[in-house]
């Protein structure tokens, strides 16, 4: 745009008055206000041609800060900030889908959001890893079906129901980059059923777990199952507590001490496979679940708050181990499980997710649940 004399001296051609002189200032007034606003359009062009990338890169900065990521490389750096600038660009285009009521949940950026979905799919979800293993180490006789759940006959069930509010539910935890996500689950249902019948909540230790129950199936930071970990802890005699076995998130070699041991089971029982009114009947009247799901949709990953549901999610094909802590209703009428995940307070809401309730076992949510008996 040119913002120069020429158009100046046409504009006195063009418009000379012809009848009374008016002041003298209008014609000065105008050209003033052509140079500001020509100042202006110039500041504004030289803003916006810069901004976005300072912005990408502030905002890039300020996630590394807090979530105090460091990388070996300015390769890296630049490749891990791209994979954050196309993260939140899903973000944007999903929660602007929300806005307009065509999905039921909302999405944010996390401390995941510099890792590509195979990556973090292949370091956080470690429960079917080891089910193939499974299936040939278990034909040598060890037997590690749980006993069958059975509803309570004559019970009205609540419409709502969150185990936090009664005390039965230690915090938020976080695996960092370990798959070992069925241990978390595994500790969850059992520092629960420990404090139903003790009055005492003690956080139990997954590094335990971890460490000690490979002879049972599970194989540790590269995935488990929380059945076989039940049966470990009742073979064993117990679990140590968080406290004396703090985690680690790393395989190690086994330091359980009975002198520490926090709780114990006497086996496990496995709620009907994809059955969710006996899902809801156990946690209701038992207390919290270990459940299984399918966790390996993008969206699942950067997931913020809202019901949860997206089409593509599979009942079959489980790769996370999580905890039912309870079920209800939302204000928009969708009902939900209440799950506790084990990826620390800034995944999802502070740590829980809503997963959509009474839609076809949506994710496989009740094809795999279990609690320990004590």
């Amino acid at each position: 745009m040119a913002c120069q004399g020429g158009k100046e001296e046409l504009f006195e051609q063009t418009h000379r008055p012809t009848g009374p002189l008016l002041s003298c200032g209008v014609l000065e007034k105008y050209t003033n206000m052509k140079g500001v606003a020509c100042v202006l359009l110039a500041v504004v062009v030289a803003v916006s041609s810069v901004s976005f990338f300072d912005l990408v890169r502030e905002e890039w900065n300020a996630f590394k800060l807090e979530h105090k990521k460091e990388y070996d490389s300015e390769v890296e750096d630049k490749f891990r900030m791209k994979i954050f600038a196309e993260n939140k660009h899903k973000v944007a285009k999903h929660n602007a889908r929300f806005e307009r009521g065509q999905v039921t949940y909302r999405l944010k950026p996390n401390k995941y959001s510099d890792m590509l979905h195979h990556e973090f799919v292949q370091t956080m979800n470690g429960y079917n890893k080891t089910l193939k293993h499974n299936k040939g180490l278990y034909g040598k006789g060890r037997d590690i079906r749980g006993a069958r759940f059975v509803s309570p006959a004559n019970v009205q069930l609540p419409e709502q129901v969150d185990w936090r509010q009664k005390g039965a539910v230690t915090d938020i935890k976080d695996q960092g980059k370990c798959g070992s996500c069925w241990s978390f689950s595994t500790t969850g249902a059992l520092e629960a059923q420990h404090f139903r019948q003790s009055g005492y909540l003690v956080s139990l230790s997954e590094q335990n777990l971890i460490d000690c129950s490979a002879s049972y199936g599970n194989n540790g930071c590269n995935g488990g199952l929380m059945d076989n970990a039940f049966k470990y802890i009742k073979d064993n005699g117990g679990i140590d507590t968080e406290r004396t076995y703090p985690y680690e998130g790393v395989d190690d070699k086994c330091r359980y001490n009975p002198k520490n041991s926090g709780a114990d089971d006497v086996g496990f029982v496995d709620v009907p496979a994809g059955d969710e009114e006996k899902l809801k009947a156990a946690v209701a009247t038992i207390g919290p679940v270990s459940v299984a799901i399918d966790a390996s949709q993008e969206s699942f990953q950067m997931y913020a708050d809202g019901v949860y549901y997206d089409e593509n999610c599979s009942p079959d094909n489980l790769d996370h181990g999580v905890l039912v802590v309870g079920y209800g209703t939302d204000e928009q009428g969708g009902d939900y499980w209440l799950v506790k995940n084990s990826w620390g307070r800034t995944w999802g809401d502070l740590g829980y997710i809503k997963m959509a309730r009474n839609r076809n076992n949506h994710c496989g949510i009740a094809s795999a649940a279990s609690y320990p008996l004590v």
